[in-house]
């Protein structure tokens, strides 16, 4: 009878010790908030008469994604048939054949390439709340590595990074000749933010 204390005890111990580790386990996984996050593609003019163009703004709305620090795993989703292309100073007819071509044949070919996906196999942290992020981005059909300095504030993750459209088999539009065309190079800035409050355990292959 006098070991029933003990043995209790050692139980207990063991049942707080796995809640603390399924805890643990639960908020490695944060769900991205496609609400509160944001993906912005940049498009540059260039040529002869590109002062006679237009830069071109796009926002990425995201599908799906989630942060997991302890795996170092990132993961975010875009369907690329729901980019849209802001343009304030364009007429809403320009800015609809803009919004055409970016997501026809000659450009993404949403239709056919409809995902746009990148996935962060290393988080390396440079301090506190910066992290050096590398892993691979899918477009186009293609899938290349990719790598990108990300800054950490009030639980927001954002930065920038360059990408060129023929690394990913996109020809850069030329309209008048050539005269005007878009830039290989595109910028693209996010700002990502975990779902406020949540987490749930995901199973890796």
């Amino acid at each position: 009878m006098r070991y029933r204390p003990l043995r209790l005890h050692m139980r207990t111990f063991k049942i707080s010790a796995f809640v603390l580790l399924q805890g643990i386990c639960l908020a490695q996984v944060q769900p991205i908030d496609p609400k509160n996050s944001a993906i912005t593609v940049h498009v540059f003019k260039s040529g002869l008469f590109s002062s006679f163009a237009d830069n071109h703004v796009i926002r990425a709305p995201l599908s799906s994604g989630f942060l997991d620090d302890s795996a170092q795993r990132v993961e975010v989703v875009i369907d690329s048939r729901k980019l849209e292309v802001l343009d304030p100073n364009l007429s809403p007819e320009k800015r609809q054949q803009v919004q055409e071509r970016m997501l026809g044949p000659e450009v993404l070919d949403s239709e056919r390439f409809r995902e746009i996906r990148f996935e962060a196999s290393s988080l390396k942290r440079e301090d506190s709340d910066h992290f050096l992020v590398v892993g691979t981005l899918s477009l186009h059909g293609k899938t290349l590595p990719i790598s990108m300095h990300v800054v950490r504030t009030d639980g927001h993750y954002h930065g920038d990074t360059v990408l060129k459209q023929r690394d990913f088999g996109i020809t850069p539009v030329s309209i008048a000749g050539g005269t005007v065309k878009v830039k290989d190079e595109l910028k693209i800035e996010f700002d990502i933010v975990a779902e406020s409050g949540s987490s749930q355990a995901k199973t890796y292959p």
